[in-house]
């Protein structure tokens, strides 16, 4: 059995309080929201924090809201069940409310959070492990060691992000605000993450995600989440493909943007879905062909790597399969694809 290593709990009841605690804790402390991936990791013993910051108590930070403008703001500490089965999500923002309801199971989307989802650890099957079977094989870049076991002579890890929010709230232009004893700060997602497995997040030392912001969509937006799992459900992605359609009053593609993960460090946008799409009309040839081009695009562009688990040739396979039924699924309004 895998023991939690011992650590002392604080449990803030408000923003300014678990910041405050930060700045005084330094490096000891790693903040908990819903705990289903930060727990699990501490067991493995990747993070052995003296002291943790639960911010289970701070009901500013939960909630979804409209705001004047047109714009969502989801507060971090919102369960990734709630940003699922929100209508107003679903509406605004459907890729989502898909993304959300494809994260594990329904136990463990009760518990964890967006905020914790955004935020999550890279993973990689050489790290992702427990401290015995990690000291067997001699550590890895990531944790402990110097050398990758994924890429040969590799310099920079490559563990791969696995969040499935991060892609759909990339192309919604999403928008994450921190605060921190020292003051607040908003970043646009898109540049948010590099290309470091090990830490591919910039954020500053003890800083706490307080909300994510979509601005508004317009009354022709559409938009799906394809996830390709090994099984149906707890599974973290083997490939995630986020698509948005924003289709004009006269039926015609006028944006478009796809996004995929858990091939790299950070999630990958495949540029030639906006410069391909955009003018097309979906249920017409011109946009099946254009599809099609946007698939084969990725597949050239974007490359799986034996950091997950799975057949890494099925995986590269499965590229230009899933950007294709997701784009379809996003123009026909339908539902999140999650089966071959």
């Amino acid at each position: 059995m895998l023991r939690l290593p011992r650590f002392e709990l604080r449990q803030p009841t408000s923003v300014a309080e678990a910041a405050r605690m930060l700045a005084d804790l330094g490096p000891d402390a790693l903040v908990l929201a819903g705990g289903t991936d930060l727990l699990p990791n501490m067991k493995h013993e990747l993070f052995t924090p003296a002291v943790v910051v639960s911010l289970g108590r701070i009901d500013a930070l939960r909630g979804i809201r409209a705001e004047a403008d047109g714009s969502l703001r989801i507060g971090a500490m919102t369960t990734i069940a709630d940003v699922a089965h929100s209508p107003i999500v679903a509406e605004r923002a459907p890729c989502l409310a898909q993304a959300a309801g494809l994260i594990a199971g329904p136990q463990l989307r009760r518990a964890g959070t967006i905020g914790g989802n955004v935020l999550l650890d890279t993973r990689c099957q050489y790290y992702n492990q427990s401290y015995f079977w990690r000291s067997a094989l001699g550590y890895c870049l990531k944790k402990d060691g110097t050398v990758c076991h994924v890429v040969a002579g590799a310099s920079r890890c490559v563990a791969a992000a696995a969040a499935d929010t991060a892609p759909a709230l990339m192309t919604l232009c999403a928008t994450l605000e921190f605060e921190r004893a020292a003051g607040q700060r908003a970043v646009a997602i898109d540049d948010f993450w590099v290309a470091d497995g090990i830490s591919n997040r910039r954020i500053l030392p003890g800083e706490i995600l307080v909300s994510i912001r979509i601005p508004p969509t317009p009354p022709g937006h559409r938009g799906a989440y394809g996830k390709l799992r090994e099984r149906g459900s707890i599974d973290f992605p083997l490939l995630g493909v986020a698509a948005r359609l924003d289709i004009d009053a006269g039926g015609l593609v006028e944006r478009a943007d796809l996004v995929l993960t858990a091939l790299a460090a950070r999630p990958r946008r495949v540029s030639e879905a906006s410069t391909r799409l955009c003018g097309t009309q979906p249920g017409t040839p011109g946009f099946d062909m254009a599809v099609q081009a946007v698939a084969e695009s990725a597949r050239r562009h974007c490359h799986t790597l034996s950091n997950l688990l799975g057949d890494t040739a099925w995986r590269q396979d499965m590229i230009p399969v899933y950007v294709k039924r997701t784009l379809q699924a996003a123009a026909a309004g339908g539902g999140p694809v999650h089966h071959l």
